[in-house]
């Protein structure tokens, strides 16, 4: 018999077949959502970000994300000294890699604003993590969610000049060019949380107006 021709994307005739397999039910449908998640996360290799990864392409979510972390296992030991007491460098690590995933889910659903319905989809204990780790971020109520999102928003800043991409694609409310002042207006109230965070802010700014990468 002639061979048909599949129209499913790749891996998606497998995922299908698992779906059907394990149903929706008890034991086998928490992993059949546990797997759909899997692969909904390996697709933030394809969700582009503004800034640069290279002088070349786009930095991809997920490798925002991984940078984020790796930022804040660097400067964890920095981050305690600074607040005098222990900081939770796990629960930090998992605010990095989980603060995109709503871009994902946004994607894949249509979605915008509201709590991430995938999160509280998921099989207990790891959706009702997720959600309380993604509200913590979002509502900035914990020493790690505040540093977590000064890193995040270090990130786009570092990219842009080690990648010599500056600021000429981005404008102000006011449609005038970024420059020194307004760039310290939108990252100076996240990254001021911790004094490590902000020097190495104020020179990688410093850096970029010497370079010509940003108006002073």
């Amino acid at each position: 018999m002639p061979r048909q021709e599949s129209h499913n994307p790749p891996g998606g005739g497998t995922l299908t077949a698992m779906s059907e397999m394990y149903g929706p039910h008890g034991a086998a449908g928490d992993r059949r959502r546990l797997f759909d998640f899997i692969a909904l996360t390996a697709r933030l290799r394809e969700t582009e970000r503004p800034n640069n990864a290279t002088p070349e392409r786009k930095e991809s979510v997920a490798e925002h994300s991984w940078h984020l972390a790796m930022v804040s296992w660097i400067l964890h030991a920095e981050f305690e000294r600074e607040a005098g007491r222990r900081l939770d460098l796990t629960k930090m690590l998992k605010l990095c890699l989980m603060h995109d995933l709503v871009e994902m889910d946004a994607v894949e659903r249509g979605a915008a604003g509201g709590e991430p319905p995938r999160f509280a989809s998921l099989p207990a204990p790891l959706g009702a993590e997720l959600l309380g780790l993604w509200r913590e971020y979002e509502e900035g109520r914990t020493a790690e969610a505040c540093l977590v999102r000064g890193v995040d928003r270090l990130n786009p800043t570092l990219m842009r000049c080690l990648t010599g991409q500056g600021w000429g694609d981005m404008a102000t409310d006011s449609h005038a060019p970024v420059d020194a002042e307004a760039l310290d207006g939108l990252n100076l109230p996240r990254v001021a949380v911790s004094e490590t965070l902000r020097a190495l802010y104020e020179e990688i700014r410093d850096a970029s107006v010497e370079g010509g990468l940003l108006p002073p």
